[in-house]
């Protein structure tokens, strides 16, 4: 067995033991009433086992503190020498919905960032987001709780400031960020997702990718939505997403379609594949880069099972004793109340009403 204190072991014996030291004087004490040594048995075994009680609380108390457990074997850990950096497409026409019968592209997104996270454990992740403007939402890290939820709240661009995008926007910002990495940790792999639609609504020739290509050593450009196109609601940013009315272009629903060519190009820049994403289809993810260590080769962590919650256990059940002892006590007091007003007489002397 061993044990887990949740405070320095001398702090919970100075708690615990001032306590249990006078639950154990008021047990060996003979019980007093009024001044006076009560003589009665039964008296006296109801205080002591009421004391005795005490004591078993504050030990239960005890044990808990010092969180005792019994080894349980151990688990093998994922150790992955490799930076996974994904690049998302947040402008609105991400939440068209020509996904799964209707449903905004974003949900596809979301769908294929749980695959990746599931295919590269122990993996470290990043996160950047692609509009208007490129930002770093989320740093390298092995949080992929954070990574989920940042993306389960991650919304659009505002439809109202929207003013054109770029889908290579992002270019800059990915270079740097797999530079530095390349620089801090220059034996860990990197991989490069792209994630989009691929239309280019400002006019201009995208920025190119090409300079990231020689820190990228596996990935994958995944493209969302459909030649047909599908309608976008407005977006104002709140946290309900994509649920006004939608888009209007010349007095009827604005479509978004698929550009699969700029795709194909960014995917050529990065030196990665391109995959057209569809619902009903799981992605073709690469292999970890070689550097990627085994279950075998990453060590154990040991597990512990727990065993404080048999001492909560019975401090519950203490406790529910106290509190049925209280409860018989307060009834008690509110039965004598109206005998002692039954048994009350006035003590003021009758008048005389006679003459004299």
């Amino acid at each position: 067995m061993i044990f887990q204190p949740v405070l320095p072991l001398i702090l919970v014996v100075l708690l615990c033991g001032a306590v249990a030291a006078a639950a154990v004087w008021m047990l060996v004490r003979a019980p007093r009433a009024g001044g006076e040594r009560v003589t009665d048995r039964r008296a006296i075994a109801a205080h002591r086992s009421l004391w005795a009680l005490r004591l078993l609380m504050v030990l239960a108390c005890f044990a808990m503190l010092l969180r005792p457990g019994i080894p349980g074997g151990a688990t093998q850990t994922l150790a992955t020498d490799t930076d996974v950096v994904l690049v998302v497409d947040t402008t609105a026409s991400i939440v068209a919905e020509d996904w799964d019968e209707g449903s905004p592209r974003l949900d596809g997104v979301r769908a294929d960032v749980r695959e990746l996270v599931a295919q590269y454990p122990g993996a470290r992740f990043a996160m950047i987001t692609s509009d208007a403007s490129a930002q770093l939402r989320m740093p390298l890290t092995t949080d992929t709780t954070a990574l989920i939820g940042s993306l389960d709240v991650l919304r659009p661009e505002v439809t109202s400031q929207s003013r054109g995008s770029s889908i290579g926007v992002a270019a800059g910002l990915l270079e740097d960020t797999l530079r530095s990495a390349a620089e801090a940790s220059p034996d860990r792999s990197r991989m490069v997702f792209y994630l989009g639609d691929g239309e280019q609504t400002t006019g201009t020739t995208p920025e190119s990718f090409d300079k990231s290509a020689k820190y990228t050593d596996a990935g994958a450009v995944f493209g969302y939505g459909t030649a047909e196109g599908g309608p976008m609601r407005v977006t104002s940013g709140g946290v309900s997403g994509g649920e006004g009315e939608y888009i209007q272009y010349e007095g009827s629903d604005a479509l978004s379609v698929i550009d699969e060519q700029n795709l194909q190009t960014v995917a050529e820049q990065l030196g990665v594949e391109y995959q057209h994403r569809i619902a009903d289809t799981e992605p073709v993810l690469p292999e970890a880069p070689s550097t990627t260590t085994s279950y075998a080769e990453s060590g154990e962590v040991g597990n512990v099972t727990e065993l404080y919650w048999i001492a909560a256990l019975v401090l519950l059940a203490v406790l529910g004793v106290e509190l049925l002892r209280a409860t018989t006590l307060i009834a008690r007091l509110r039965g004598l109340a109206p005998a002692r007003r039954r048994d009350f007489v006035d003590p003021a002397p009758a008048r005389d009403g006679g003459g004299a």
